[in-house]
């Protein structure tokens, strides 16, 4: 619990002083998307590498994605059936909506949780692998059709395939699964680069923060605290369901999943949304809010359950 409390003070911390940045100033304009993309394009993927390859892959690929996979499912239909039920929204708002209530953010918060509150990326590294293999080509074809009315197969295709995170995984992967062991030499200017992920995601994290303004005209409300009450609250009650009461998972299984289920709407949604006009203004409200009620979800589930120890 102490190890859980700490880490998650640590993160607090690192993204106020991402906040103090952009509201003193201290960069100039662009700097946090800048940031951003470094954190993404070179940090996240010698880290995944890293811990993939050092993993155990038993544990990457076990019982555990099951949950992880369940847990997001329900999230999304949760939501379907709330817009035919209560908003008789359109197809592609639903489509941002339900994703906006299931994929969630591994990167971005996902990464920094599973360090300091999990104890280890090993947890979320097999999240982002099916999000980015299977989730997110389903949404986009949803979202492609509904925008132009046909499917781009090779955008679908390609897509994922141009991940750098995606890349970096599957090389992982593979290393783990061969027993090739990389000397220190090869490996270190990874651990090296892949060292400024996670501060890097918290601080560009926190300055995007400043100047948030939710609820603006034309917000669809209703839809937006409904699919942040299903990411934030429903979707780790039923991981925790499916990981402890149906899978019988040990108890440190069990606990990741359920604080990996409580992370907040990828900011990828958001990025879908806008690439195809549908649900800009639900995708923006409803990534804001769950990540913003995550945070206190977390750190109740991890004094709860203790990931950490």
């Amino acid at each position: 619990m102490l190890g859980a409390l700490t880490g998650f003070a640590i993160i607090a911390v690192i993204i106020a002083v991402g906040y103090l940045i952009a509201r003193l100033e201290v960069l100039p304009d662009g700097a946090g998307l800048v940031l951003n993309r470094t954190a993404f394009f070179v940090g996240s993927p010698a880290l995944l590498f890293t811990v993939l390859a050092r993993a155990d892959l038993s544990t990457v690929f076990s019982p555990f994605l099951v949950a992880a996979f369940v847990g997001a499912l329900v999230a999304a239909l949760l939501f379907v059936l709330a817009s035919r039920l209560l908003f008789r929204m359109r197809f592609g708002d639903t489509v941002v909506g339900a994703a906006a209530s299931g994929y969630v953010n591994a990167n971005n918060i996902g990464l920094p949780v599973a360090t300091y509150v999990i104890g280890s990326t090993q947890y979320v590294a097999p999240v982002l692998l099916f999000q980015l293999l299977v989730f997110a080509p389903i949404v986009l074809t949803l979202l492609d059709v509904t925008a132009r009315g046909t499917v781009s197969l090779k955008s679908v295709l390609l897509g994922p395939i141009r991940n750098p995170i995606l890349i970096a995984s599957v090389i992982g992967v593979i290393v783990a699964a061969t027993g090739v062991e990389l000397p220190d030499p090869v490996m270190a200017p990874f651990d090296l680069v892949g060292g400024l992920a996670i501060p890097a995601m918290l601080i560009a994290f926190g300055m995007s923060l400043r100047g948030q303004r939710p609820f603006a005209a034309g917000s669809p409300r209703r839809a937006v605290l409904v699919a942040t009450a299903i990411k934030t609250i429903a979707m780790p009650a039923i991981t925790w369901v499916i990981a402890a009461l149906v899978l019988h998972l040990p108890a440190a299984e069990v606990a990741a999943a359920t604080v990996v289920a409580a992370l907040p709407a990828a900011q990828n949604i958001n990025t879908y949304a806008v690439r195809y006009n549908q649900g800009v203004m639900l995708a923006r409200d409803a990534v804001l809010f769950s990540t913003l009620a995550s945070l206190p979800v977390i750190l109740v589930i991890a004094l709860l359950l203790h990931p950490a120890g």
